[in-house]
């Protein structure tokens, strides 16, 4: 039965349904969410109970999550305006990594990151010469092992993100190009189509393979509408006389936005579903 609006509430709440006076007050919910210090599961279970909290959580919940645990990354990302793609989009991308089929038939599953690394100087070892000053933040490749009837193999997936896309030099090449959007594979964090970066011949091989610690005929990659990156890659096997060293394509003297500073990395994304 529907009635007039009373007080603070968008309705009359119906017999039999549970008071939501406090549970829906932002403050509250920012309190709370501060009390667990931005746990991730909780967040998503939240945002599942009703329309209403998967509204706030849209718009506030996620946004704040994304600043309090990527504070610098995601000052970045928002330098040009709104964030684009939506704030939960990113949430999801910082926090979970999508899995992939890199062979027909042999599907890696995606899963809750426990802790993963964002870079900028790994995003400018993806980025096509014609396309070197735009911003893109990526991951590092999460190891997956896939086993065929010879061998085990580990897959990595990574991710991430532009910032600012839509007046990027990536994007302007695309269109520029008329790159076909990909006619069934969609983007695992905000659903829009992408391009297939093989295609379109923006894959800087072989630094973006020295980045991944992959071979260079063995990566590919993805970037849609709203600027989100997926690929996958397969790692190469080390061998005893393969060192740990820094890579060959670092530039001297460069920080990775703060990872050489002790106490304040921003560029390290930390999602634990404990604290303590």
């Amino acid at each position: 039965m529907n009635g007039a609006p009373t007080g603070n509430s968008s309705r009359v709440q119906k017999l039999g349904e549970p008071a939501e006076a406090g549970i829906l007050d932002e403050r509250i919910l920012l309190l709370l969410f501060e009390y667990m210090r931005w746990d991730i599961p909780t967040l998503c279970r939240t945002s599942a109970v009703n329309r209403k909290l998967q509204a706030v959580a849209k718009r506030l919940l996620w946004r704040e999550l994304c600043r309090r645990r990527a504070p610098r990354m995601t000052s970045v990302l928002t330098e040009s305006g709104r964030m684009t793609g939506g704030w939960d989009a990113l949430g999801k991308l910082l926090f979970f990594c999508g899995g992939s089929e890199f062979r027909p038939g042999q599907a890696t599953p995606g899963h809750f990151a426990e802790s993963t690394r964002f870079s900028k100087t790994s995003g400018r070892s993806f980025l096509a010469k014609s396309c070197g000053g735009d911003v893109l933040y990526v991951s590092d490749p999460c190891e997956h092992r896939v086993r065929s009837a010879a061998e085990a193999d580990d897959v990595g997936v990574y991710r991430g993100v532009f910032g600012g896309f839509m007046k990027s030099r990536t994007r302007q090449c695309l269109i520029r190009r008329r790159v076909e959007l990909e006619a069934v594979l969609r983007c695992p964090y905000c659903g829009a189509r992408v391009w297939s970066m093989t295609s379109a011949r923006l894959i800087a091989r072989r630094s973006a393979a020295r980045r991944l610690g992959s071979r260079d005929d063995e990566l590919e990659y993805f970037v849609c509408l709203n600027g989100h990156l997926h690929g996958t890659c397969w790692l190469a096997a080390l061998s005893s006389d393969d060192g740990g060293g820094v890579s060959d394509d670092r530039i001297d003297g460069e920080e990775d936005d703060g990872s050489q500073q002790s106490g304040d990395d921003d560029n390290d994304v930390h999602a634990t579903g404990k604290h303590h």
